[in-house]
């Protein structure tokens, strides 16, 4: 039985020294010499720590119960093996049973109860235990306050730390924990505190400056660095292509090319997904052939970014091929190929791949829910979503977005009810979703419950919920709510700002709208294809028909954002209201893509208010192309004709309606009672209450009657009193 597992240990570590010692029986190890001791026990740890590595745990356990001889490194290897695969109750026995402790073997212990999660208290009790300390034991001491979010305590204890522990460990420590948290000013205080940093000190606060999107403090830094290394080049790269600086980053990748640094998978994965966002195919090409040169083909992370690069930029048979060329797919391959396939729109391919993967899990299912409810597919969406064997916040969140995104706003309550129920807590994506539900229904009372929920969740700073607040209370007319919450939000992005600008446009606040636009520039802030669709909304309102002409023509001219079908809309419908509607019609023909319904329907809207005959008939005409089952275009030209005296022009039109089927949609209005939504058509006798509707209307008509001529009876004796 030993030889079989020396046999198996050969195999894996072939190394011929060694083998030829380990190949002796255990009992024998003692007769060794010397040096061959030696070389066996580090052979022993050695095979120690990699089984506790790749979490063959029993191996681990049965390399070291059978060495005669154990030495230090031996009971810290195994300790750290425990640790590795969440066995502390185990390290913390071993640890008691060390025959010689030392500061590594306090460490480590230490090290396995903050990694593990486990209380920070037991950790601090071993720490104080401790005859000698390190700066490894300190540094360790500060990542489980921080990982426990005692930050206080953290910084409490970082003041007592000896001078000599403190710089570098200590600190990194310290500024690695701020950074986490989102803290840039406090990590940037220690680091100026610093007496001695390292490379680690510097490569922290450029990849926190980074990520908090200020690239020029950061290549500031970079650039004072006195040596960097792979991780440091990485960081600044990505932070150059995280704020949109694609040729800053392409550049500064170029020269760590041609400098001593060699990149790694880790940076090749970040121009991947830059290329793929940025649409740069030719720069990602070339970046393919870079990673066969270097001999990374067989990588299947980043196999599974080139499959994703490609998909991005819509290349779907480059994509395809990629991964059918890949020698070893996990599963985040698998998921790279289906989630590309609907982004691409093609969810039958996605969905057959789905089906014949060999393994599923959470990851699949969502995407191929939220590919089916983006294609309008709500009812495969709810089967799969049935089907999944388990399920978590992220895919209760993918089908109440779907029923959102279908309009389908009381289902989308429905199911988040039911979420609840489970006991699943929603997470921010979830409750924008139903708060955007309550904007769609604009039901103030379910979105202020929503809300609530928010605050008793703790995450009413979160920036996503923020924008969905505001939009929501706007929707349902409460700008003054929605202001105020916008106004509390620490650092509004581009949606937030969308949000209150769109908010003020649509209940009529057209100044305040531009103000805010204004000062969103004002700001540095860049503006997008949604920003101006309020600000050319908030121009009808107020009629500010040349400044809305200058903000259109600004769109491309100043920030290369080409005006949309629904950009022109907004200005024919201003044009129109401005009774220009020579202009409109000039706009019109001058639009790079064929006129949607909304561009005619607006022309139609104004031919109606000044009356025009002629532009009416045009719009009503590519009205009826557009949407044949829509009865408006019939029912404002019969109406126009009608009011210009031509009658029979009139009937003409009512007649061919009549003849083609089209009807009008009847007046629609809903009510909430116990939150339950109750829907009225017009002339709709379904009803299951109608009866009693009916008596309770009679009544308050009676009771309304009797009031008035209690009130008139009243007038006319106040009256008479007066004249006496």
């Amino acid at each position: 039985m030993l030889q079989k597992r020396a046999a198996t240990f050969v195999h894996h570590h072939p190394s011929r020294s060694y083998s030829s010692i380990f190949k002796q029986n255990f009992s024998n190890s003692s007769n060794l010499e010397p040096h061959k001791t030696s070389k066996f026990l580090i052979y022993c740890n050695t095979q120690i720590a990699i089984n506790g590595r790749d979490g063959n745990l029993k191996e681990a356990e049965s390399i070291f119960n059978r060495m005669p001889h154990k030495s230090t490194v031996s009971w810290t290897a195994m300790l750290t093996a425990y640790s590795q695969n969440g066995q502390i109750a185990k390290a913390r026995n071993l640890f008691d049973e060390i025959p010689d402790r030392t500061t590594a073997s306090y460490n480590a212990m230490i090290t396995a109860y903050v990694k593990n999660g486990s209380d920070v208290e037991e950790a601090y009790e071993l720490f104080a235990r401790m005859p000698v300390r390190n700066g490894v034991s300190y540094a360790t001491m500060i990542t489980g306050f921080v990982r426990r979010g005692m930050l206080d305590k953290a910084e409490e204890f970082y003041a007592d730390i000896p001078d000599e522990w403190r710089d570098p460990v200590c600190s990194n420590a310290l500024i690695s924990g701020y950074l986490k948290l989102g803290r840039l000013e406090e990590a940037v205080r220690v680091f100026k505190d610093m007496v001695e940093t390292d490379l680690v000190s510097w490569s922290s606060m450029v990849d926190g400056y980074c990520k908090k999107g200020r690239v020029l403090e950061a290549r500031g830094l970079f650039d004072m660095m006195p040596e960097r290394n792979v991780i440091t080049w990485t960081a600044m790269i990505d932070g150059y292509m995280k704020v949109g600086c694609f040729e800053n980053g392409f550049g500064l990748f170029s020269s760590m090319r041609r400098g001593v640094v060699k990149v790694n998978s880790n940076t090749l994965t970040v121009m991947f997904e830059a290329c793929g966002n940025f649409c740069r195919y030719r720069e990602g090409v070339q970046i393919h052939g870079l990673v066969s040169r270097m001999g990374f083909n067989f990588d299947i992370f980043l196999g599974n970014s080139i499959i994703t690069m490609y998909f991005r930029i819509g290349f779907v048979d480059e994509a395809n091929k990629i991964f059918w060329m890949m020698n070893k797919k996990d599963l985040v391959s698998w998921n790279s190929l289906i989630s590309g396939y609907v982004q691409n729109d093609e969810i039958e391919e996605a969905y057959r791949l789905f089906q014949i993967m060999p393994v599923k899990d959470l990851v699949s299912w969502t995407t191929m829910i939220a590919g089916f409810s983006n294609k309008g597919n709500i009812e495969k969406s709810v089967q799969l979503f049935r089907m999944m064997p388990e399920k978590d916040d992220f895919s209760w969140t993918a089908i109440i977005s779907g029923f959102v995104n279908n309009e389908l706003y009381e289902e989308a309550f429905r199911w988040f009810i039911g979420m609840l129920q489970k006991e699943i807590r929603p997470n921010q994506l979830t409750l924008s979703s139903v708060l955007s539900a309550s904007a769609g229904l604009a039901t103030l009372n379910q979105g202020a419950q929503v809300h609530a929920l928010v605050l008793k969740m703790g995450m009413e700073f979160d920036l996503y919920i923020q924008s969905s607040l505001v939009s929501m209370y706007s929707k349902c007319g409460y700008v003054a709510e929605a202001y105020w919450i916008f106004t509390n939000i620490s650092a509004p992005n581009i949606v937030s700002f969308n949000s209150m600008i769109t908010g003020f446009a649509q209940n009529g606040f057209g100044e305040e709208a531009l103000n805010l636009f204004r000062r969103m520039k004002n700001e540095g802030r860049e503006p997008n294809c949604i920003t101006f669709l309020g600000v050319l909304s908030a121009c009808t309102h107020v009629g500010l028909v040349q400044e809305g002409l200058e903000y259109f023509k600004s769109m491309k001219s100043s920030y290369g954002i080409q005006p949309e079908p629904d950009h022109y809309a907004s200005m024919i419908d201003l044009l129109g209201r401005a009774g220009l509607l020579d202009e409109a019609i000039d706009m019109i023909r001058s639009m790079p893509f064929k006129p949607h319904a909304g561009v005619w329907g607006a022309l139609l809207g104004a031919s109606r208010n000044h009356l025009h005959l002629d532009f009416a008939k045009l719009a009503a005409q590519h009205l009826i192309e557009w949407e044949p089952d829509n009865a408006s275009p019939y029912v404002i030209l019969s109406n126009l004709y009608s009011i210009v005296g031509k009658k029979m022009d009139a009937d003409q039109v009512r007649m061919t309606k009549k003849l083609k089927g089209v009807r009008k949609s009847p007046g629609c209005s809903w009510i909430t009672v116990k939150d339950k939504v109750h829907l009225f058509l017009a002339g709709e006798q379904s009803h299951m209450d109608l009866n009693k509707i009916r008596f309770t209307l009679s009544t308050i008509s009676k009771e309304m009657k009797g009031l008035s001529r209690h009130r008139e009876d009243w007038l006319s004796f106040d009256q008479s009193s007066d004249i006496s």
